[in-house]
């Protein structure tokens, strides 16, 4: 039995279901395309993020904002603890998180955003101590707090492991699951120093009023991303998100939100 073709070389009827059939196919591909979503988790971390009256909010919310809406993509933010934050990202219920350094650990599970701004880890300690940090024997003996588990105290535990292996007195470490019990504990010479983030230490120290604490210098410089789940994200949504990124740090648009809030923007 010989197939027939109903349409036939010239049957116009044919041609235009098949155009729009075509066409509504793509209009369709266009609205999945429109809808996406994507959820984020961060956490309190003034003053890169934090919350106003219940709204996430802060220099890096209004990046990803702005980078979302020139990608098309409905963007959600939940500010939740640290651990939990990004124990979702990990289990799918949420897509990726802010602001975060790399480190190999996080490459294994996560794409990353573009880097977003530049900022340092560094010391703190009393006013009465007269610490210029400049090298980690420095600080050899000191009995130092930080908040983790986290990216921060990784770098503390790897400068331990530096001086232990420099023959240099080593030092102590008291984790905290909360920056400010480090600061306070400073503030009240329960520890020798506190190795924070730069800006949050600063914020915390206003915000708490301690008038006898300090910033010692620098001692690893860094920069903050976004990440995003490898196995709950499609890289083609990352891509998407990465290319608005890109195209609005061309512009200068990215930068000027980072400097209004006095952040130091980091180049491509």
């Amino acid at each position: 039995m010989t197939a027939v073709n109903v349409c036939g070389r010239h049957n116009d009827f044919c041609l235009y279901t098949k155009f729009v059939f075509v066409l509504l196919m793509m209009v369709g591909a266009v609205q999945q395309l429109g809808a996406a979503e994507l959820t984020f988790n961060t956490q309190e971390f003034a003053p890169f993020n934090y919350s106003i009256g219940g709204v996430v909010s802060g220099p890096v919310v209004e990046v990803v904002s702005t980078v979302c809406t020139v990608a098309k993509i409905k963007c959600r933010f939940k500010s939740l603890p640290w651990r939990r934050a990004q124990a979702d990202v990990k289990t799918g219920k949420a897509n990726g998180m802010f602001v975060i350094g790399w480190n190999k650990e996080r490459a294994k599970w996560l794409n990353f955003s573009p880097p977003i701004l530049n900022t340092e880890y560094g010391f703190f300690v009393r006013n009465s101590n007269n610490l210029e940090f400049r090298e980690i024997s420095d600080i050899a003996g000191y009995s130092i707090g930080v908040y983790g588990p986290s990216n921060t105290s990784n770098s503390l535990e790897k400068i331990k492991s530096d001086l232990e292996a420099l023959g240099a007195d080593t030092i102590s470490i008291d984790l905290r699951p909360y920056d400010e019990t480090g600061f306070r504990k400073l503030s009240l010479g329960r520890v020798d120093a506190v190795y924070s983030n730069r800006d949050v230490g600063v914020v915390l120290t206003h915000k708490l009023g301690l008038k006898n604490v300090r910033y010692a210098g620098s001692q690893k410089r860094l920069k903050y991303y976004v990440g995003f789940s490898k196995a709950h994200t499609d890289k083609a949504l990352v891509d998407r998100f990465n290319a608005a990124f890109n195209k609005l740090h061309a512009q200068g648009a990215i930068q000027k939100i980072l400097v209004s809030y006095g952040m130091e923007p980091s180049a491509l």
